[in-house]
């Protein structure tokens, strides 16, 4: 099967979702959250919510459903809270949700974080997977991790992965 061929775009406007997991940030200064969102919309997305939440497991959980489901989302990106201090519990939060995992988000991110970072890569816990139809992304808050994920991994694949997620 050639690649191309199999990698075409989804015929729907996508819908996005940001949250911003962070206890420092507000919408007003949140690099990353903005970034994401005009990317988003520059990629020819919809952006319905951006929030920030507090680093907490449990709105966390509660914000990334509620934000699927009132907003009828194609995909979420989380930012922030994927580190390995105590209070990254974005991974913790959102994991348990995933019906299914994309296990190659995370090891593609590093590898593509090593190059840029060296070894500190391996601080990150980016994750990715689906919720119902929904495909959700967590990386970390620095605005150099978003717009690797974004340009590198996420943005070049939404399409394809919505396609499966939809079949």
């Amino acid at each position: 099967m050639v690649v191309g061929k199999h990698k075409k775009k989804t015929q729907i406007k996508i819908k996005i979702g940001i949250l911003t997991i962070s206890t420092s940030r507000t919408l007003d200064n949140d690099k990353s959250g903005a970034w994401i969102k005009k990317f988003s919309s520059k990629e020819g997305c919809e952006v319905l919510i951006h929030k920030v939440i507090p680093d907490h497991e449990g709105l966390i959980k509660e914000n990334t459903l509620s934000s699927i489901n009132d907003f009828n989302l194609n995909a979420l990106l989380i930012t922030g809270g994927t580190g390995i201090s105590d209070k990254d519990v974005t991974i913790e939060a959102v994991k348990p949700l995933f019906y299914k995992e994309l296990t190659a988000f995370g090891p593609i991110f590093t590898l593509l974080s090593f190059e840029e970072i060296d070894s500190a890569a391996i601080l990150s816990r980016a994750t990715a997977g689906i919720i119902g139809k929904t495909i959700v992304f967590c990386m970390p808050g620095s605005l150099n991790a978003c717009k690797l994920a974004c340009k590198n991994i996420i943005f070049p694949e939404l399409g394809h992965i919505l396609n499966h997620v939809n079949e």
